[in-house]
């Protein structure tokens, strides 16, 4: 655990944050523009050999790696906490914007939203396989296609979340969203390695 901690969690968080400010962009661009500028966010993160839930849960080991894991997405998390904190202090505009993104995943529901979190999973997986490889324009690719195709990254969502206002957020509705999310992500970014048998134990 220790060495989670050392490892682990500092390299997480700052995931979050980079995730976080591709977040920021999209909100402030839109438009396909905020999708292809929200790969600089992933960009870092594959660069600096971060970790990122989405870019981590489809190359873990069957046994062993599940506490690296919720600690990748805890620290996730509290980079994007820590991000939203500062937006909503510094562009408190921006809040509206990550409410709508909110109130649209809740419309949608939990069962939809796992199913486009699937989706993303499976793009991100192969984007950073790829990128792994020295080959990044698929990663350049995958993040405006699962943007433009509306599905659901929860280390993005996580962002938006923390950045609507705060009565919008504190609610069981919300909770199941996100994790649904959470689940949706880790089947997509395992789906080619289960369809192939090709999991490393």
């Amino acid at each position: 655990m220790k060495d989670l901690l050392r490892n682990c969690l500092p390299l997480a968080v700052l995931a979050g944050i980079c995730i976080s400010i591709g977040c920021v962009v999209n909100l402030r661009v839109g438009g396909v523009a905020g999708a292809v500028l929200f790969a600089f966010g992933l960009t870092t993160v594959v660069y600096y050999g971060l970790k990122l839930y989405t870019g981590t849960a489809g190359f873990i080991r069957r046994k062993g790696d599940w506490g690296m894991i919720s600690m990748v997405l805890a620290g996730n998390i509290v980079g994007c906490l820590l991000t939203a904190l500062m937006i909503r202090y510094a562009e408190p505009e921006l809040m509206e914007k990550a409410a709508a993104i909110l109130a649209g995943r809740l419309d949608k529901g939990p069962l939809a939203c796992f199913l486009l979190a699937v989706g993303c999973g499976f793009i991100m997986t192969t984007a950073v396989f790829f990128a792994r490889q020295g080959k990044m324009l698929p990663l350049l690719l995958g993040v405006p296609v699962f943007i433009l195709c509306g599905f659901a990254h929860s280390i993005a969502d996580a962002f938006y979340f923390l950045a609507a206002p705060w009565a919008d957020v504190l609610s069981w509705p919300v909770l199941c969203v996100y994790a649904a999310e959470v689940l949706g992500n880790f089947v997509g970014c395992n789906l080619y390695r289960w369809s192939t048998l090709s999991v490393e134990k």
